[in-house]
């Protein structure tokens, strides 16, 4: 039979491995317990480690507390006991008071009593200032990430400190639902909805192309993202063998959507082909792609384009950081195992409007719509 408890080694063990980002079953098989057992542990704190509980200078220790009750047993008065501790006699009183009085203490169960008690959950910053969580919850249900709303309200309260938070707070309001600030149902529009919160530390099979042009040859120019007009593409996808062209633009991380009804590489190349006519050529000078079969057909594409296509090393999405963090983005409005195939393009491009009305940090808080704009006014 498994253990139901875990004693304070093993719950330190757990928090250090799930901070590594190691995942439940993983850590579960190093201790030899259940998963399902690890959930239940970080469950109450939505998977954010609680701060250890620290006694306060000022409180009654376990050795005074028997000290009060060796005191009340021999009868002695609270002001004796008080001065014998050097404590104040109405702290003796209040603590004799509400542990049953001289007849029912004990030192063990006030001192139980009195640690548990300690642990109730403080106030934050959001349960003080209602107007700043109203703002807070107005921007999680338009999708807005915890980081993209701490920026904003940075940028646009400076100097009110009581009308700014720092996004790790709405994270904690958010995933530890003992605080009774912003209802649990909020984290369903966070990109990843996890029930508990995951680490930071925690983290695709490319085919042959003919003739492609590694990113190892992309120009500098194209990879500090000063120069506008390069762009990373990919498919996202979905049930029943659906996907969508997703294009992001890395100077300004401006996003469009294509609709495919397939992912062969001429139907991928073709939507390609007709977004890259929507734009000026000063808009669109390259694009860097997975080495998935869908862009066979490259060498098609830029010469109906004069757009060079350069692919990324096999296993190393990171190379289309933009693109790879767009995806993730969209994943909160189009789900893992959802059927893409009935979205209709505009309705896409619905999707792609709010993601470029999103501030990004990235951008100094600035939106992607804004800055693309602004490339757009200076090249004409």
């Amino acid at each position: 039979m498994k253990r139901k408890y875990f004693t304070a080694a093993e719950r330190a063990e757990v928090w250090e491995r799930w901070k590594r980002g190691e995942g439940l079953i993983e850590i579960g098989r190093a201790l030899g317990r259940r998963h399902s057992s690890l959930f239940e542990l970080m469950m109450p704190t939505g998977g954010i480690r609680p701060p250890p509980q620290r006694r306060s200078a000022r409180s009654l220790t376990l050795a005074e507390r028997e000290e009060i009750s060796r005191g009340v047993v021999a009868g002695r008065s609270a002001r004796s006991i008080a001065r014998a501790l050097a404590r104040s006699p109405s702290t003796i009183t209040r603590e004799i008071g509400r542990n049953g009085g001289s007849r029912c203490y004990r030192a063990e169960a006030a001192d139980k009593r009195a640690w548990r008690t300690a642990r109730r959950p403080k106030q934050c910053k959001l349960s003080v200032y209602g107007q700043l969580r109203q703002a807070v919850a107005a921007k999680l249900k338009q999708n807005w990430s915890p980081e993209q709303i701490a920026g904003w309200l940075k940028l646009t309260q400076p100097g009110n400190e009581a009308a700014q938070v720092s996004h790790e707070t709405i994270y904690r309001s958010l995933y530890i639902q003992a605080r009774g600030v912003l209802k649990k149902e909020l984290i369903q529009h966070l990109r990843a909805r996890r029930p508990i919160r995951r680490s930071r530390h925690a983290t695709q099979k490319l085919g042959h192309i003919l003739n492609a042009v590694s990113i190892r040859e992309r120009p500098a120019s194209v990879e500090d993202r000063a120069v506008p007009g390069h762009w990373e593409g990919d498919l996202l996808c979905g049930a029943n063998n659906s996907h969508i062209v997703t294009l992001v633009e890395r100077h300004s991380r401006y996003v469009m959507l294509a609709k495919v009804p397939n992912r062969t590489s001429k139907t991928v190349v073709d939507a390609l082909i007709k977004q890259a006519r929507r734009l000026p050529s000063e808009l669109y000078k390259s694009l860097t792609w997975d080495r998935g079969s869908e862009l066979a057909e490259h060498q098609r594409f830029t010469m109906e384009t004069d757009i060079a296509v350069y692919f990324c090393d096999p296993q190393s999405p990171w190379q289309r950081g933009s693109n790879e963090n767009t995806n993730g983005l969209l994943r909160q409005y189009f789900p893992k195992g959802l059927d893409l195939a009935p979205f209709s393009q505009a309705e896409l491009n619905k999707v792609a409007r709010q993601l470029n009305e999103r501030p990004r940090k990235t951008l100094d808080f600035q939106t992607p719509a804004e800055r693309f704009n602004d490339t757009v006014a200076s090249t004409d």
